[in-house]
């Protein structure tokens, strides 16, 4: 009878020491480096707000954070990678509206499903865009542009993050409202573009208002409009869009995300801890500065903000007639 009980009790010890490493499973993440995929070019909004979180991250976890800039098509490369990543919490990936919101409901053929390929795991911030010119154009408002637009159609160039990302949209849409025929130069992000905007090889520029924040200070560039509902206490001067074409806005989000089917438990520390990160931005001069809003929402309320956007912009421009691979 003695071997059943010591076989029994070998098994209990067994379980024990099972149950025991898969609850110290989680907090031992993370014990290695951690990749963050940025789908857009050095300098830009995205850029910024990533640096920021993994420096944060880094210093709380004492695991490096590897920032990994993946520009190119409108940020469907570095998505991408994002999805088909290992789903172990150690490759992450900047996603926003332009990429799982407004660029998938362009009806654009994407090789990632924009809610199934992904966890969406901490909103992060919000990021104004806003209409600026080179002072060469003979224009200094919103009014002013779209007389000169009517008067030469077809014939004043802007810049955009991308095809698809969020400052496209906002220039489509407002073409299509106010009537007016202007040409498309898609970059590979903020920074890129910014560059030939202050030299003036493009005449007109809708950005992530941090990319040429600065630069609108310096007088390089003359900001016309903002897209979002109110005027930005960076630029309080600057009217909205929406004073000149009523019901006009739309608004750029960035968060995290990793691939979809990652462990419950590192998904809840990630989010747990790039909340309370996003909660410090609220003093952080880096961020305020440059314009962009803090928004901590944590995993389930950010999952379901990804689909409820989603859903919107399908809806909004399949009826406004914004649909496909535009130019």
């Amino acid at each position: 009878m003695k071997y059943p009980i010591r076989l029994a009790y070998r098994i209990a010890l067994l379980l024990a020491a099972a149950f025991a490493s898969a609850s110290a499973w989680p907090q031992e993440y993370p014990n290695r480096p951690i990749r963050m995929i940025v789908p857009f070019s050095a300098g830009g909004a995205t850029d910024l707000l990533s640096r920021e979180l993994g420096h944060a991250l880094t210093e709380r976890w004492r695991q490096q954070v590897v920032i990994d800039n993946r520009p190119g098509a409108g940020g469907i490369i570095g998505l991408d990678l994002g999805a088909k990543a290992t789903p172990d919490g150690y490759t992450l990936v900047m996603c926003s509206s332009s990429t799982l919101a407004i660029g998938p409901a362009l009806g654009t053929k994407l090789p990632y499903h924009p809610i199934k390929n992904f966890t969406p795991i901490t909103e992060a911030a919000i990021i104004p865009i806003v209409l600026v010119a080179h002072p060469t154009v003979a224009a200094r408002s919103l009014p002013e542009l779209i007389r000169l637009a009517k008067a030469k159609p077809g014939q004043l160039a802007y810049g955009s993050n991308g095809v698809g990302t969020t400052t496209h949209i906002a220039a489509e849409v407002f073409k299509r409202i106010a009537g007016i025929d202007l040409v498309h130069v898609p970059y590979k992000g903020g920074g890129a573009a910014i560059s030939d905007a202050i030299g003036g090889q493009i005449p007109l520029l809708f950005g992530a208002v941090s990319t040429p924040l600065p630069h609108i200070r310096a007088g390089k560039l003359r900001a016309l409009g903002v897209t979002n509902l109110k005027r930005l206490r960076e630029l309080p001067d600057v009217p909205t869009f929406a004073e000149v074409l009523p019901g006009f806005e739309v608004v750029q989000w960035f968060g995290v995300c990793g691939p979809a089917g990652m462990p419950r438990a590192i998904v809840s520390k990630l989010s747990g801890e790039l909340v309370r990160i996003v909660d410090s931005f609220a003093t952080n001069d880096r961020i305020l500065r440059a314009g962009l809003e803090p928004v901590s929402l944590g995993q389930e309320a950010f999952a379901a903000y990804v689909k409820a956007e989603f859903e919107k912009w399908s809806r909004l421009l399949k009826e406004m007639g914004i649909q496909g691979d535009l130019p």
